[in-house]
Formats: structure tokens, C-alpha cells, sequence
């Protein structure tokens, strides 16, 4: 009868384990929510500033680049930091698409994928681990989903050292880590086509 019991308990914290991992994302309402983007310039040259030389414009309610004069990636810096927080972003990215939503960066001058925490969006990366939906350099995707071609959705929380991902209502990553305490969103151009028409950060 213990042994019966105790197999009840390892079973019933396994579930509760994954339900705390997977459970749904944040829901949505307007209570303390903060939109940093919302298709119109007056919100884009308010919150945000262009790092880097992708030809960044409005188009159709969103903000779009399919193309940069230099090498490496481009981004718009958020001008506030940011520490715990949840962050809703909704994107179209064409299929040959490298992009992201970093987060915590730790140099606003200087935006990489090891000195900020992203969350990728990258269908066509050699090793698909760390893909469209992994926290880049830290958790993996398996399968990875595909964004390509299609308005999507990342909702983001980031509280103390857990992050937790979440890509069209379906969870895909999380990751404990320490390195990163506070710093801008920035949102990514590396090649393709993207487009970004609505970013909300709730600080919590």
C-alpha cells in the first residue's frame, strides 16, 4: 500500500511538473499592458531607435525590412529597459527569414545573440535545434515549428531567471539562467523579409 502511494505521488508531480512547464500563456487584457508598437510612426520613433542599416518602414500597419546595406543584423532598440516582464509580439516573417526577439540586453550599442536572451525566428537555420521557437544558445526546439509565410504570435515571460516561450499558443521553450538582469527588447532584421505589427511589454 506505501509503495502504491508513493508511486501516486512521483506520478502526480510528474504531472504537475510538465503543467508548470507547459502551462497556457499569459492571458491578454488591458490592465498594465504597454504597447510599444501599434503600426503608427508617432509609436515607433517614441519607443524605439534603429541599430544597424535595414531599411526599416511602415507598411500596411506594420513595420517591415527586406533589406540592409551592411553586414551582420539590424535591430530597433526599445528605449526603456525592461526587467520582468511579459511581452506579446506579432510577426510575419518570410520563409528564408533570420530574425528574433531579444530580450535583457545587456549593451543597447551592441546587440547579439549572446549578450541579449532571443527568441528565434529562423525556419531555414542549419541546426533547426535552435530554430524558429528556441532561446537561442540555451534551450533547444525539438520539433521546431515553422513561421514562414504567415502572421504569428510570441508571447514571452521573462521573471527573474526563468523565461518561458510560447509560439501561436504553443509551448516551445524555457530556460532557468542568471547572466541577464535587465535591458532593452530588440526586435530583428538579419535577411529575408519581416514584419512586425504589434508589441506589447507588461512589466510584472
Amino acid at each position: 500500500m506505501k509503495r502504491l502511494f508513493a508511486s501516486a505521488l512521483g506520478f502526480a508531480a510528474i504531472i504537475f511538473t510538465v503543467a508548470g512547464c507547459t502551462g497556457r500563456p499569459p492571458v491578454l487584457n488591458d490592465d498594465g499592458w504597454i504597447t510599444l508598437f501599434d503600426g503608427t510612426e508617432e509609436s515607433l520613433s517614441k519607443n524605439w531607435d534603429r541599430a544597424g542599416t535595414a531599411n526599416w518602414r511602415l507598411y500596411r500597419g506594420a513595420v517591415m525590412a527586406d533589406a540592409q546595406t551592411g553586414k551582420g543584423s539590424s535591430f530597433l532598440v526599445s528605449k526603456n529597459n525592461y526587467t520582468d516582464f511579459q511581452l506579446r509580439v506579432e510577426f510575419w516573417a518570410s520563409h528564408d527569414a533570420n530574425s528574433g526577439i531579444y530580450m535583457r540586453c545587456a549593451d543597447r550599442k551592441k546587440i547579439t545573440d549572446t549578450s541579449c536572451y532571443e527568441a528565434n525566428i529562423f525556419d531555414q537555420r542549419p541546426d533547426p535545434l535552435f530554430g524558429t521557437g528556441a532561446i537561442m544558445h540555451i534551450t533547444p526546439v525539438n520539433p521546431m515549428p515553422k513561421a514562414g509565410g504567415k502572421w504569428n504570435t510570441y508571447e514571452i515571460t521573462v521573471r527573474g531567471n526563468h523565461i518561458s516561450v510560447w509560439l501561436n499558443n504553443s509551448y516551445t521553450a524555457e530556460a532557468r539562467d542568471n547572466k541577464l538582469k535587465s535591458g532593452p527588447i530588440a526586435l530583428q532584421y538579419g535577411r529575408g523579409e519581416v514584419r512586425f505589427r504589434k508589441v506589447q511589454v507588461k512589466p510584472i
